[in-house]
């Protein structure tokens, strides 16, 4: 069975940073471009940051210079690091393998999530 578990989600101040965690498992990420996506309160999900198989990443522009995205292949887990967090960045994260490259696809696999929430 493929499947995604994401962990690291908490509450957070504003300006703290956190590490989220995806652990896959039934298939090898090294193989996929992974994906971040996150759903804040009453709005739909949005791609966060992506990292391909050779490494190369991209993130939305309102994350630049504070998320990084990474991958462990002898892991087989996709990080998130996440730091000056603002309230805006509350959301719940999803870790997404997507389906013939399309994260929005029907048939891609998507884990539990995790819920940060930055607040003082």
């Amino acid at each position: 069975e493929l499947q995604l578990v994401e962990s690291g989600g908490n509450l957070v101040q504003p300006g703290g940073s956190l590490r989220l965690s995806c652990v896959a498992s039934g298939f090898f990420i090294a193989t996929y471009t992974m994906f971040w996506v996150r759903q804040a309160p009453g709005k739909g999900l949005e791609e966060v940051a992506h990292i391909d198989r050779y490494g190369t990443v991209w993130y939305v522009d309102s994350v630049i210079g504070r998320f990084t995205i990474s991958r462990d292949n002898d892991k087989n887990t996709v990080y998130l690091q996440m730091s000056s967090l603002k309230s805006d960045d509350t959301a719940v994260y999803y870790c997404i393998k997507p389906f013939s490259g399309d994260w929005m696809h029907p048939r891609r696999i998507r884990g539990q999530g995790t819920q940060v929430t930055v607040s003082s």
